[in-house]
């Protein structure tokens, strides 16, 4: 193998939006309110058994779902925490570890930028990437319309 063989990179998944909210409370209605406004059809494991989604607000805590049974399924687990302005966190969902970071930037008063990175793609095989991204739009349409819908929560739509 020759030293100019180099990882297949992937680019990371970007989004963003503009809600129109102060920053802190911005933040606080994604994490605080994880529960009442994520989508859990179709973005969980449990589809119709998921009653409730909880993200653990510390460096270490974990973000997961509880199904009807009390069955909880992780997906992942806080490696950043800096509210309001920012959280990292593993995303085990996958069949290898990647990364979701969320960004809150204040543009106004009452006006936040939200922007999503989901990287470490590269992780993957083909046929893992294949696999995840099977849905129509795949994993970038998934945070599209997740972000719209939060967008959507916060400003009381």
């Amino acid at each position: 193998m020759s030293d100019n063989v180099r990882p297949l990179r992937r680019p990371p998944i970007r989004q963003q939006t503009i809600v129109r909210s102060d920053r802190a409370h911005t933040f606080e209605v994604f994490v605080r309110d994880i529960g009442a406004w994520w989508p859990a059809r179709p973005h969980s494991l449990g589809q119709e058994k998921v009653t409730g989604v909880t993200f653990e607000r510390e460096l270490g805590g974990r973000v997961f779902e509880t199904w009807a049974d009390g069955t909880q399924v992780d997906w992942g687990e806080v490696i950043t925490w800096q509210p309001p302005e920012r959280f990292a966190m593993t995303w085990t969902i996958l069949p290898a570890v990647t990364e979701v970071e969320l960004s809150f930037t204040e543009l106004g008063p009452a006006l936040t930028r939200v922007a999503l990175e989901h990287r470490g793609w590269e992780r993957l095989t083909e046929e893992q990437l294949a696999a995840a991204t099977s849905v129509s739009g795949g994993y970038s349409a998934g945070w599209k319309s997740i972000l719209e819908l939060f967008k959507q929560t916060v400003e009381g739509a």
